[in-house]
Order: structure tokens, then C-alpha cells, then sequence
């Protein structure tokens, strides 16, 4: 089939280049495999700008083969990015369940980010990648696709995310009216935990009509109810909510000071940015709520507002050795894109004790007789290296929580002796092109 396409894949569909040869060479002499080493940093690890988090090595005839292969591994930029971006969700969040949650409060945490995204997604594949990057956080997700994947296929079957009941547009608006909707939901769930949202019609208007209405119903049940806004301004749709959730059920004022509804919340899931985070639960501490009486929800914004460009993620040659033997350590650096500069030579990756163990990249040569454990570890040395390299969801989601509250929010990512030697190859690349030789002239 291969061979078939690239005999039509050229321009005015005639034959492409297509190196078949070596495909057929791995095949017979490597069971299939490409005979690449590929090292790697350890899933879940927190890194900085310019930390190599992969490199891949071919040598002699196949080294032509990496570009095939490049494509494929630098996805590895979806799910870090939403990774990161709902870890810097949750460092917003904290930073105000410090301030306003008492202890005893602090295990909700894991659920005020709630994935809303599974919709959104171009592919269910897709829902399983960025959605299991977002449970690395939080617990919550109706991202069933990612929830199930996560526990059965990388956790060996223990669960890792949890979601409630709770109602969509839909729902609300086939009942004759919201009051006979709210009802049926308590009715149903009132028991536990559960969602309604409020804004199908007037979303104020529900919240001072039919909350005080279905109230006496909710206490009966004795369950938690979460009010949903989904349209209109964010700060003011939350305030509101949590307003008239106070008036209706009461609430608690903590030991820092700040009110938490009783038996109640408000989510907020439309819109919601980290920046959006900030406003938001500024304005909760600013009118007397706790962080804890507010949980929030992204959709497309978590798993589709994203790109390669978000975290600026790519893969670059950094040396070659030629069938002379000479050695060549290469770096790119456009004269009108300074921010696409990228590293020389062969790289190694060690935690700095004086970063709190934060990785810096080093050049490879540097310290492979110092007994220092290199942070990239061959994963794949011509083939699939020992199965027990791969942990489970559990330890790498811990991970991330070690490192992210151990490591600075800003490190030196790359060491003082590579900067130099990008320095001196960057001399030595620019000389050739002022020379002409860069380009052959």
C-alpha cells in the first residue's frame, strides 16, 4: 500500500521519493521496529523552557528515517499542553484555597476543575489523550472516554475521576417548566451530589424564583446542590449564585474568615481561563466567600483552544555525524526568529540540587563520568525496551504533584557550559553564512 501511494504523491501525481529500501531492511533484519534509540524523561516530569524531553538517535543508513518519525512523537505536545494548562489551573486555585479554605475543606480540591470537553473534541482518541493529561490534576470530569481509559488501561483498573449527576439545557427545557425540572432532579439525586443548570430562560430570575421554591425539597433530600450558570458575565453569574444559594441555605463562616454555603456551590463552566480563574475567585474572597463555595469547568478551552505553538514544542537536529566520521554539532537560528534558536550537540538531563531538583540540560559529553543519573532514559533501544519502564497513572499523577510543589516557577533550565557552547557553535554557523559557505557560494 505504501509503495502505491507514494507512486502518485508527487505534484501532478506522479511518484514521490520513497525509501523502500530501508523499509524492507528493518523489516527482515529488525522484526519491523526502526532501529532508533529514543531516550526519554520520565512521564508526568515538570519541566522548564528549552528542557529536552526527548531525544532519538539513528545511526548510519537509517538516520534518514527519524524525519518518518518526527511527525508522529511531536504530538507528544497535546497532551503535555493541556497537562500544563490544567496544572496552572490548579496553582491559581490553591493559591486561593490558602487563603480562604480551612483544612478539613482542602480535600475538594480535587475537583474544582472539571473537564467539560469530550464534546468539543475533533475524535474520541483525542477526548482519551487531553482528557486523561487533565486527570493528572483533578479528579472531575465528564470526560467519560479519558475517565475510563485512564483507569483501565494505565491504572490497572483502580479508579482515577470521578463526576455527578447533574443537568444540561436539554433537560431543563423539557419539562413544562424549571421548577418541575428542579424538582424531578432532586427527586432523582437529591440525595447526593448533583448539578442543575439555571440560566435556560433568566438565569437570575431562577436563582430569586425557583431556588426558594424547590429549597424545602433539596433539605428533605438532605443532598448537595451545584448551581450552574452558563452564559453572561462570569464574575457576576457566580456572585449571584452564591448570593442567593446563602440567602436560601444559610452558611458557615470559616476560621479565615470566610463564608461557605451550606449545602451548596456554584460551578462555573463557561469561558474559563486561568486568567478568568483569577478574576473570578478574587472577586468570591472580595464579596466574603470561600474559594471552597465556587468549583469551575472548562470545555473546549481545555482540549481544543490549544496548539504546538502554545508551549512552542518541536524537535530539531542537534548533531550528526558524517561517513567520515566527522562529527558536526548543528543549531538552528533564523536571523528573523530568534525565538526558534534552538540547542547544539547531544544532550544529557540531570536534576540540580540547588533548583530543588529542577532538570538542566547539560551537553552530553559533560558528565557521563560523574555518576550522575542522566533524567533521560532509553525507552526504546531498536524496538520495545522492558514493559516495567511505563508507570501507572497513579505514580505518574504523583509526580507531577511532587515535582510541581517542589520545583521553583522559574529555573535555570539549561546549564551555564551549554549556553556557552550554543554560544560557540552560533559563532561558528554565523561565520559560514557571512562567509557564504552556509550557502554553498
Amino acid at each position: 500500500m505504501a509503495e502505491a501511494f507514494f507512486r502518485t504523491h508527487n505534484f501532478g501525481f506522479t511518484e514521490y521519493p520513497f525509501p523502500k529500501h530501508l523499509f524492507l531492511k528493518f523489516i527482515a533484519e529488525n522484526a519491523g521496529y526502526f532501529p532508533v534509540r529514543i531516550e526519554a524523561l520520565r512521564e508526568g516530569s515538570v519541566v522548564y523552557p528549552h528542557t529536552p524531553v526527548f531525544q532519538i538517535t539513528a545511526k548510519d543508513e537509517y538516520s534518514s528515517l527519524i524525519t518518518y518519525l518526527e511527525t508522529v512523537l511531536l504530538m507528544a505536545w497535546y497532551p503535555s499542553t493541556v497537562a500544563t494548562l490544567s496544572r496552572r489551573s490548579r496553582a491559581v486555585i490553591e493559591d486561593h484555597y490558602r487563603e480562604s479554605v480551612d483544612e478539613d475543606g482542602w480535600w475538594t480540591l480535587e475537583t474544582r476543575m472539571h473537564d467539560f470537553g469530550f464534546r468539543g473534541c475533533t475524535c474520541v482518541e483525542q477526548s482519551m489523550i487531553g482528557g486523561a493529561a487533565h486527570l493528572l490534576s483533578f479528579d472531575g470530569t465528564d470526560t467519560l472516554s479519558a475517565a475510563f481509559y485512564a483507569q483501565y488501561r494505565l491504572n490497572n483498573g483502580r479508579p482515577v475521576a470521578t463526576s455527578i449527576p447533574a443537568t444540561e439545557h436539554s433537560v431543563m427545557t423539557a419539562y413544562s417548566s424549571e421548577r418541575q425540572a428542579m424538582l424531578s432532579t432532586i427527586e432523582a439525586y437529591g440525595g447526593g451530589v448533583f448539578a442543575c443548570v439555571m440560566d435556560s430562560y433568566d438565569y437570575s430570575r431562577a436563582l430569586s424564583e425557583v431556588l426558594p421554591v424547590v429549597a424545602s425539597k433539596k433539605l428533605e433530600k438532605g443532598g448537595y446542590l451545584v448551581i450552574r450558570p452558563d452564559s453572561g458575565d462570569q464574575v457576576e453569574a457566580v456572585l449571584l449564585g452564591l448570593r442567593a444559594a446563602d440567602k436560601v441555605f444559610g452558611s458557615v463562616v470559616n476560621s479565615k474568615g470566610y463564608k461557605v454555603v451550606t449545602g451548596a456551590s456554584v460551578i462555573q463552566g463557561d469561558g474559563v481561563t486561568p486568567e478568568s480563574l483569577r478574576h473570578i475567585l478574587a472577586a468570591v474572597h472580595g464579596a466574603g466567600y470561600s474559594a471552597q463555595s465556587v468549583g469551575f469547568g472548562m470545555g473546549g478551552g481545555l482540549l481544543q483552544k490549544v496548539n504546538r505553538d502554545t508551549m512552542s514544542m518541536a524537535i530539531k537536529l542537534s548533531s550528526i555525524t558524517y561517513a567520515d566520521g566527522e562529527t558536526r554539532d548543528i543549531m538552528k537560528f533564523p536571523k528573523e526568529g530568534s525565538e526558534k534558536v534552538s540547542l547544539p550537540g547531544k544532550f544529557a538531563v540531570y536534576a540540580d540540587p540547588d533548583q530543588g531538583g529542577a532538570p538542566v540540560a547539560f551537553r552530553k559529553e559533560e558528565r557521563e563520568t560523574a555518576g550522575l543519573e542522566n533524567l533521560l532514559r532509553v525507552v526504546y533501544e531498536g524496538g520495545p525496551v522492558d514493559p516495567n519502564i511505563w508507570d501507572d497513572f497513579a505514580t505518574v499523577r504523583q509526580r507531577v504533584s511532587d515535582q510541581w510543589r517542589k520545583f521553583p516557577k522559574r529555573a535555570r533550565a539549561v546549564s551555564e557550559s551549554l549556553l556557552a557552547y550554543q554560544k560557540l557553535v552560533h559563532a561558528r554557523q554565523e561565520q559560514s553564512v557571512n562567509e557564504g559557505t552556509a550557502f554553498g557560494v
